[in-house]
């Protein structure tokens, strides 16, 4: 080293503090000064201060153990008591709170996506640290999601505007009366003038009957749900004829994948491959008028080698090229129910992490929070900028 050059005096060690440590000491720190700045308020004086305006006193501190994003935090509270006996109780920090919200809200979108207790708490270890997580905890937590579904469940639908209506039920398994049993979902998704889906409704029902479809249809309706352009279902009898009285100027469209499935029931197997090509001529046919042509040559292909595939094939009728009659950028997307069927999709999905689910209300709690918190997301339908035309030809799009 040249003798010029001067070594570097030493310098003391500094204390390494880790940047987690920093930000829990400040976070702790915050939420006790904004409680004592509530309780500022509440009483009218600070600490000490003589005033007329007084409205009760400082009686000490307590210990308060709260979960926060940055783990467990030991705070300390003040305690007051207001004029007439009243004890002051905070409202940032309420009585028996053991975890911020935003830890809330990260249990509930772990229990969405699929976890268990065991699971939650693994996930969030470096979120919770020491805290402690019950089964009991979870299922409070959980339980706050009901009230976003009883408020869901009765708002008004005056505002919205479902252009299109998909209508489709499944099983879902859950425990009823000491039982695991398959109960009926049924489930309803509008599409909106801007190609925008929203689910309308979900009932759980003792099966999928005229009943029990007119029920959830009657109710869409008294809370203002105007009659669409147009309604999709698969073939459930029950379901056509509640459609028709709930909204009878709507058109239907029947679901060609429903109906193909029902006409290969009853076919033998050699000729299976042979009458789906004729069902595709049909469906997936360059316009309306080939459409029938193709339907009347199915009919008198198989009219006598296989007469009850062309009897399912009637009782569809033409309501299975009903969206002929809309734009040809629609027109997968209106042939079949897979819209809502892709949901039905990612409900089973998500339940079978569980095998069943604990009860009816819990079934249609996960469902509804699954869409709303945006876990299962809807997105537009193909050719949604062509709905401006469907307005402005409806109802003669549908005559």
């Amino acid at each position: 080293m040249d003798k010029g050059i001067k070594k570097p005096a030493a310098t003391p060690d500094i204390e390494r503090v880790s940047l987690g440590a920093l930000i829990h000491d400040h976070v702790r720190g915050a939420i006790e000064a904004a409680v004592h700045e509530e309780l500022h308020v509440a009483l009218g004086v600070r600490s000490y201060e003589r005033h007329e305006a007084r409205r009760g006193y400082r009686n000490g501190t307590k210990t308060r153990m709260l979960t926060g994003p940055s783990g467990p935090l030991a705070l300390t509270v003040p305690r007051a008591t207001l004029f007439g006996g009243r004890e002051w109780t905070s409202t940032l920090l309420p009585r028996y709170q053991r975890r911020l919200p935003e830890v809330n809200e990260a249990i509930a979108a772990t229990y969405l996506a699929g976890g268990n207790t065991r699971r939650i708490r693994g996930a969030l270890q470096p979120l919770l640290k020491a805290a402690p997580l019950s089964k009991s905890a979870v299922s409070r937590v959980v339980a706050t999601l009901k009230d976003g579904l009883a408020a869901w469940r009765t708002r008004s639908l005056a505002d919205v505007d479902a252009i299109y209506l998909y209508l489709d039920g499944f099983a879902l398994r859950v425990r009823s009366a000491g039982k695991v049993v398959s109960v009926p979902v049924l489930g309803v998704v509008g599409v909106l003038p801007d190609g925008g889906k929203q689910l309308l409704a979900l009932d759980l029902c003792a099966g999928e009957s005229f009943a029990a479809w007119k029920g959830c249809l009657d109710d869409l309706a008294a809370r203002g749900l105007r009659s669409p352009v147009l309604c999709i279902i698969d073939g459930n009898a029950g379901l056509r004829r509640a459609v028709g009285l709930v909204w009878p100027r709507a058109a239907v469209q029947r679901c060609c994948v429903h109906k193909l499935r029902n006409l290969e029931r009853k076919a033998p197997k050699h000729v299976l491959a042979a009458i789906r090509d004729d069902f595709h001529q049909i469906v997936y046919a360059a316009s309306a008028d080939a459409a029938r042509t193709a339907y009347t040559a199915f009919e008198r292909t198989w009219a006598k080698r296989c007469p009850g595939v062309v009897t399912s094939l009637r009782e569809g009728g033409d309501e299975l090229l009903t969206f002929f009659r809309f734009p040809k950028a629609q027109w997968k997307t209106l042939r079949t129910t897979n819209v809502i069927e892709r949901l039905h999709g990612e409900f089973r999905r998500r339940v079978k992490t569980q095998g069943s689910l604990p009860g009816e209300d819990a079934a249609v709690v996960l469902l509804f929070s699954l869409v709303v918190s945006g876990q299962i997301k809807l997105r537009r339908i193909d050719g949604w900028r062509k709905i401006a035309v469907v307005l402005n030809q409806s109802p003669a799009v549908a005559a």
